[in-house]
């Protein structure tokens, strides 16, 4: 069962009790990522978490890695589109030194300027990492493709460019901007009671950013094509059809289509591409939900003589699946894949954490593993056509890496 406080400042806390486990998992949930970003703000979001990591009035970046080393706990962070998200992973008996740190380093880094300076050559160097890296920022490019100059288009890593004039008075007021209490869930799941939420609430619950939070716009999907010449063995391609926002009615029909398209390895495309045709390594779709939008993407990599090929087939079975539709047996076993997967990890604190945290942060709801499988059970023939036909009604928006593009 999921207990939900909401403090007097805003801040919410969700936390879920496991008994028969011996961790908790501690995360800090923030309503801001990339696409609140303005151009010349593009990065602060994924700077701001890096630096949340260099420093606080009482500890260095050294003291936070060792004292949660000396509790034998896990600490991470990761920035998306839509959120930021802080977290912790500790042996139950060491909630509450973990839950004390990250307070301290919500509350309390220093933003020292030496520390950033040594910071965004980290990120310099993360940023020129994915550039060397074809198959992950073809998925970047994308995006621009699909959004154009919506800040959904935006990187989440920014660029060098904007990287160096970041300075501390601008992370200080995009946080205070952004990071308001009414932005911020604190989730925990694990070996922990109710009485921790009063901890939790100790913390987090009276503090106040006065400031106004940006609006967002919803996007318009772009069917447009980005190339990229890069000296690559393979040509990296992506192709992107309109989707569906996290909290629309259709969204378990779109995860089980997309997972009988290419969510697999019994899937259409890793069968007709790999399998029988043998023209990559890797092929892969997925859905991407954010709060107004989504985008379903389709990934494969080959040689470049044999792109054209590739292409062909592609849209061969994406023609197929349209007209055809599902088999029976295509949706029985997604449909028990995908409670499988979804029961599986409700064994893991972090998973649960992150689910509620998540839907607390965006939906501001939360279903049950019950409630959840009767309504993957409830996805049938008609709704996965319903599906289809808002996806693939579009042209696709396209991104390609490869030593022969323009």
């Amino acid at each position: 069962m999921i207990e939900k406080h909401i403090c007097k400042n805003g801040l919410r806390i969700v936390l879920e009790r496991i008994p028969a486990v011996r961790s908790v998992t501690i995360g800090i949930w923030v309503l801001t990522g990339s696409r609140n970003e303005t151009d010349e703000e593009n990065g602060i979001s994924h700077f701001l978490e890096h630096m949340f990591f260099k420093g606080t009035k009482t500890r260095s970046a050294q003291d936070i890695a060792e004292q949660f080393d000396a509790i034998g706990g896990h600490v991470n962070a990761f920035t998306s589109k839509e959120y930021t998200c802080f977290y912790a992973k500790v042996v139950d008996t060491h909630k509450e030194a973990a839950l004390e740190i990250l307070a301290d380093m919500f509350f309390n880094s220093t933003f020292d300027e030496v520390e950033m300076e040594r910071e965004k050559k980290v990120v310099y160097e993360e940023i020129k990492m994915y550039e060397d890296t074809p198959d992950d920022l073809v998925h970047d490019l994308l995006a621009r493709a699909a959004y154009g100059k919506h800040p959904l288009g935006l990187p989440i890593l920014g660029t060098e460019e904007h990287l160096g004039a970041f300075t501390k008075e601008r992370l200080r007021k995009y946080m205070h901007t952004r990071y308001h209490p009414e932005n911020v869930v604190v989730s925990v799941a694990g070996n922990v009671d109710a009485t921790f939420i009063k901890m939790v609430e100790d913390y987090f619950g009276s503090y106040h950013y006065a400031s106004t939070p940006r609006t967002i716009t919803e996007p318009t999907f772009l069917s447009k094509r980005i190339e990229r010449y890069k000296d690559t063995e393979q040509a990296h391609l992506c192709l992107g059809y309109n989707g569906l926002p996290i909290n629309d009615e259709y969204i378990y029909s779109l995860i089980i289509m997309n997972n009988v398209l290419g969510g697999s390895m019994s899937s259409r495309l890793f069968q007709d591409v790999r399998e029988k045709q043998g023209l990559a390594y890797s092929v892969f779709s997925y859905h991407s939900s954010f709060m107004d939008s989504g985008l379903l993407t389709i990934y494969a990599g080959t040689g470049k003589d044999q792109l054209e090929k590739l292409i062909d087939v592609i849209q061969t079975t994406i023609d197929d699946f349209i007209f055809n539709g599902l088999t029976d047996r295509e949706l029985e076993n997604s449909k028990e894949q995908l409670k499988g997967s979804l029961l599986l990890s409700s064994e893991s604190t972090n998973s649960r954490m992150s689910r509620n945290g998540k839907n607390e942060l965006i939906l501001k709801e939360h279903l049950s593993l019950d409630e959840m499988v009767e309504l993957i059970d409830a996805v049938n023939h008609s709704s996965i056509q319903h599906v289809m036909d808002i996806v693939f009604k579009q042209a696709p928006s396209i991104a390609l890496i490869s030593s022969d593009s323009k």
